[in-house]
């Protein structure tokens, strides 16, 4: 007679935290880099800059402090992000290095590397003190207030460049604005979150869209009007561009409601038409996007946006090589406005393919990360700060390649600019953490041979 024994349990089934992955992946971004900062030196000096081993042991530094902040405070963080950021940041260096070559008395990249440090510094008190993203829920109306005073501020100093975004005191000088769009991320996301059922459901309904009540929609229409016409009277329309379609995303992304992307579409092109019409500086440039070579036509030379399209063309597939480029000649914005053309004829249409994969990858798992979560706050936070990379790419490329009017923004992580670079980081920081909420596998999660899907109860 055979005794019967109970089954034993079934062992625990856990996810991959896939920090190994990552440190390879950060390994690679490095050596890239530095390839890259030989490649220029050998191109242009036929020899390997000397600080080479320099920049690579400093960039391989933030890269191991970052990952090993990733690896103790949030292990199961999506092991893409960082490398990726890594990697776009390394080559931003390499591509405003390449460009000091060409001004020696403009360096541009050792404060660029300063910047960096002070992101990638920030990204790790994120993600070291910063446990659970819902706690920025609480500070909703905080964000909003100290967004608008950061986009206020600059009203009162000197414009620069025909736009009144920048604070400079003595020799410091950052972009608050960059600052303030994190925190409208914050303040968008509690308010939809908390009011998603309100927005969905309730109201009138116009053709085929349903219209809120004012009481529900009103508070963060009226924050948004408030922004975009701080950042109108500041001349800064790229921005204001990037918060109305954040705004749009957003809204869409909590009511499930395909009518707000139209209405979005609609008044966006209003909007564009009547600034574009009136607005002296918008004008001009919607003047050299209808016909970049006019100047060339009148016998003034090509204008920036001439001398960007011919950089594109003369790069060709596989480009000219690092070093051996000529868009220097675009002028004051090639190191930050236009950096994208001297990746279009340095690297060719193959490299800069792979920088806009590496921008889409950065995205995708941002959009990843808010997905797999059933908090509603934390999906918005995570969405709209990805929508934030993607819409900044979308105006940054569309403007230098000529498919859109040309506006003043810095690419991400690329481009010259110290409050760019850091915001980025902070980012990039939040979606770390909301991907480790994501993928942490929960308490009864985990069935027999089955690992449920990951995803947070709301609250």
């Amino acid at each position: 007679m055979t005794a019967t024994t109970a089954d034993a349990p079934p062992p625990d089934l856990r996810l991959p935290k896939r920090r190994g992955v990552e440190l390879l992946l950060l390994i690679g971004a490095v050596l890239i880099s530095v390839y890259g900062y030989a490649a220029v030196g050998l191109a242009k000096n036929n020899a390997v800059p000397p600080d080479v081993a320099g920049y690579g042991a400093g960039l391989g530094l933030l890269a191991l402090l970052a990952h090993l902040a990733v690896r103790f405070r949030a292990p199961y963080a999506d092991p893409l992000l960082l490398p990726i950021a890594v990697l776009l940041n390394g080559l931003g260096l390499v591509l405003i290095y390449r460009l000091d070559l060409e001004t020696p008395k403009d360096q541009a990249a050792p404060t660029q590397l300063i910047w960096s440090t002070l992101g990638v510094a920030l990204f790790i008190a994120v993600v070291v003190l910063l446990r659970d993203h819902r706690v920025l829920q609480r500070y909703a109306y905080l964000s909003v207030a100290t967004a608008l005073v950061l986009m206020i501020v600059p009203i009162f100093f000197p414009a620069v460049n025909g736009a009144k975004i920048w604070i400079r005191v003595g020799g410091f000088s950052f972009q608050p604005g960059e600052f303030a769009k994190i925190l409208l991320a914050v303040f968008f996301a509690a308010y939809l979150a908390a009011n998603r059922n309100a927005l969905a459901y309730t109201g009138r309904r116009i053709w085929r869209l349903q219209l809120p009540t004012g009481r529900v929609l009103g508070p963060i229409v009226a924050i948004w009007l408030l922004s975009v016409g701080v950042l109108v009277l500041e001349r800064d329309l790229g921005t204001s561009l990037l918060f109305f379609g954040l705004f749009v995303i957003m809204l869409y992304v909590a009511t499930g409601r395909t009518g707000w992307i139209a209405v979005g579409l609609l008044l966006a092109a209003v909007g564009a038409f009547v600034v574009g019409s009136f607005e002296p500086h918008v004008h001009s440039r919607v003047q050299d996007w209808l016909d970049p070579f006019a100047s060339i036509d009148a016998g003034q030379g090509p204008g920036q946006l001439a001398q960007s399209l011919f950089a594109f063309a003369a790069g060709g597939m596989l480009g000219a090589g690092l070093g051996l480029g000529h868009s220097i000649l675009i002028g004051f914005a090639a190191k930050s406005d236009f950096i994208l053309a001297t990746a279009g004829e340095e690297l060719g249409l193959t490299g800069l393919t792979a920088v806009f994969l590496l921008y889409a990858l950065l995205v995708a798992r941002g959009y990843r990360a808010g997905l797999a979560l059933r908090d509603p706050f934390g999906r918005l936070l995570a969405i709209g700060l990805a929508s934030i990379l993607a819409l900044q790419v979308f105006v940054i490329a569309g403007g230098v390649m000529g498919l859109i009017p040309l506006t003043g923004m810095a690419m991400p992580f690329l481009a010259q600019g110290g409050s760019s670079v850091v915001t980025n980081w902070i980012i990039v920081a939040l979606l770390i953490r909301v991907s480790d909420l994501a993928r942490r596998p929960q308490p009864g999660q985990v069935e027999t041979g089955i690992i449920a899907p990951i995803a947070r109860d709301e609250r």
